[in-house]
């Protein structure tokens, strides 16, 4: 049975209220001025609307979209969200050819675009330096000592915004990753931002062979010192062939990490304007490196304001009346904040993720799922946690830039990580 194909005005309905406010967004990097327009006029709760008008109206796991040169299909069921991401690679293919035009920027051999025995090779490089299956990577006292190290230099009273966290953040990462002499290196991590930003436009945006190429020197000149107690250093005693490239997949954790530290700095105005949860992290801390609740706490904001609002897959052949080389969409904030089925849709709820509601949907994907789920999962969490832990130890927050995200008010579709700053003072 084929699937139904969307009218062609629904299909504009798509383009303009869904499509079109994630890509202005920036889907490989945000854009801040975007950014803080989206969150102005709440961008994604038209697009959630549509996406449940349709679900009403066509009653279908799959819609395919009426676009002229390509197949593409949209994802309206969580079944079929957990049915398209367990059938991965094969015959959905992570490596779908928007992302692949996107990515190749700046990680050309990265797993996510790869194809055949290079992704599997490469998959196994990544899940064994990453250490995927672990809930702490052997690396978690450093992680810890490296965070307390650079939230120091964070202020223990007046405001702080996004600039000033970010430049902490980015240190913290390329200390981790790359090790402790990269820390100050803000170029490479710059340049890779540039590579980003063409990224966002996929294939409509020029190669910039020669910015590409330095990016990946930078890196490789970072990965031949393998610094003790760093990622390189894992990178360096981790089987893996000349093909598999380990630049472009540093590429891509750096990619990650960003997105990594926007939740953090979500997550904090959460907690800070939310009591209970912020005395169950305040009481969590002093446990270091098992957070649990942190960890909880990073997943729903996830849920809340998904960094990969668009999980794509291509078809390898043809499957549920879909040709070959179809993409698919999941629009992971339609699933999320679906208030038809989600009694905590617009709640900051991180205990869904410690008894098991949220493992029993499907579609709740904060890092994707099945074989193409995201292997740096656990590190993400470890690091992040680990952060938030940091911060609150000695530092009490009050979110002073407007936005309503206190247990009385329905969370925001759309919140602006750039625009939000707060009053800090030491801990009573």
């Amino acid at each position: 049975m084929s699937a139904p194909t969307a009218s062609r005005l629904d299909t504009v309905k798509v383009a303009t209220g869904v499509l079109g406010p994630t890509l202005a967004g920036g889907v490989i990097k945000r854009r801040p001025k975007v950014m803080r327009l989206l969150e102005k006029v709440q961008a994604d709760t038209s697009a959630v609307q549509i996406m449940q008008d349709l679900r009403a109206k066509y009653d279908v796991p799959l819609l395919r979209l009426a676009v002229p040169g390509r197949s593409f299909a949209l994802v309206l069921s969580a079944d079929e969200v957990g049915h398209v991401l367990a059938e991965s690679p094969e015959p959905f293919s992570p490596a779908n050819l928007e992302k692949r035009r996107a990515l190749d920027k700046f990680q050309p051999h990265g797993v996510l675009i790869s194809e055949g025995g290079a992704r599997a090779r490469r998959r196994e490089f990544n899940e064994k330096a990453l250490e995927t299956p672990q809930p702490l990577h052997h690396l978690t006292p450093l992680v810890i000592e490296r965070v307390r190290q650079e939230v120091a230099a964070l202020p223990t009273s007046g405001v702080l915004d996004w600039d000033q966290y970010a430049t902490v953040w980015w240190r913290i990462v390329r200390r981790i990753v790359l090790g402790d002499s990269a820390r100050d290196d803000e170029t490479t991590t710059d340049l890779l931002g540039r590579l980003r930003l063409s990224a966002n436009w996929s294939y409509l945006s020029p190669r910039h062979a020669g910015l590409q190429e330095r990016v990946l020197g930078r890196l490789r000149g970072h990965l031949k010192r393998a610094e003790e107690g760093s990622l390189a250093e894992v990178i360096a005693r981790t089987p893996k062939t000349e093909d598999d490239d380990p630049a472009s997949q540093v590429g891509h954790w750096l990619f990650a990490f960003d997105a990594a530290g926007m939740v953090a700095f979500r997550a904090l105005a959460l907690l800070a304007t939310h009591p209970h949860a912020r005395q169950l992290a305040i009481e969590e801390a002093p446990s270091t490196p098992d957070l649990p609740y942190l960890r909880a706490s990073i997943l729903d904001t996830v849920r809340l304001w998904p960094t990969t609002p668009a999980i794509l897959r291509d078809t390898t052949k043809e499957v549920e009346g879909l040709p070959e080389g179809t993409g698919i969409l999941v629009y992971t904030p339609f699933f999320h904040r679906d208030d038809q089925n989600l009694p905590y849709a617009h709640s900051f709820a991180p205990e869904i993720w410690l008894d098991g509601r949220a493992q029993q949907n499907p579609a709740l994907v904060p890092f994707s799922a099945g074989p193409g789920e995201c292997p740096a999962r656990n590190l993400v969490l470890m690091v992040t946690s680990i952060l938030l832990a940091a911060l609150m130890e000695s530092r009490d927050y009050l979110l002073t830039s407007g936005q309503r995200l206190g247990p009385a008010h329905k969370q925001p579709s759309t919140l602006d990580n750039f625009g939000l700053t707060f009053s800090v003072r030491p801990k009573r």
